[in-house]
């Protein structure tokens, strides 16, 4: 439990081949079902203050309480995931933090002097979420995510479906496949 954060909700890894790492989470981990987003449609990303057009492939289970979270860049837009990979980086990288009230999360977070190394929306001004440049060591990056809107539902139907799984369908399309 973090003093300034709360609790992990999340733990998000960087990946080269991202359903390499769906494979190995399901057959060696037993974790899944995955909910796999091809292109996520971000509605603004920035990297480091700038504008970026970052694309990338997500990918979303849970093990008991804790989400996983792969992700794949697909373009060499600026971002700290690039980052991550250019030095020579693959797997943790990020811990992120869920809030209800991300502005005074933000807020408190910017105050106690936290930098923002890139940031974004997903689905409307309820979904933000933002990472701040912590990286001391590979996977200590600190992410917040507001989950007040639609992500917050889904991200609870992705728990309860691993609460049950049963082995079947181990990875589920999101944004066009069946979820």
């Amino acid at each position: 439990m973090s003093r300034i954060f709360g609790a992990v909700r999340q733990n998000g890894y960087v990946v080269r081949d991202i359903h390499a790492a769906m494979k190995h989470w399901i057959e060696t981990m037993g974790v899944g079902p995955w909910y796999y987003m091809d292109r996520v449609q971000t509605d603004w990303f920035r990297h480091r203050g700038q504008d970026s057009p970052v694309e990338m492939s997500i990918a979303l289970a849970n093990s008991g309480d804790l989400q996983i979270e792969l992700i794949q860049q697909r373009n060499d837009a600026p971002s700290l995931y690039k980052e991550f990979l250019d030095a020579g980086h693959e797997g943790l990288q990020h811990m992120s933090y869920w809030s209800h009230d991300y502005q005074a999360l933000y807020d408190k977070a910017i105050g106690l002097g936290y930098r923002i190394g890139h940031e974004g929306q997903i689905g409307g001004d309820s979904g933000r979420f933002a990472y701040f440049d912590t990286q001391a060591h590979p996977g200590t990056i600190v992410e917040i995510s507001d989950i007040s809107g639609t992500k917050g539902p889904f991200f609870e139907k992705v728990r309860q479906a691993a609460l049950s799984w049963d082995g079947t369908r181990p990875i589920r399309e999101v944004g066009g496949g069946r979820s």
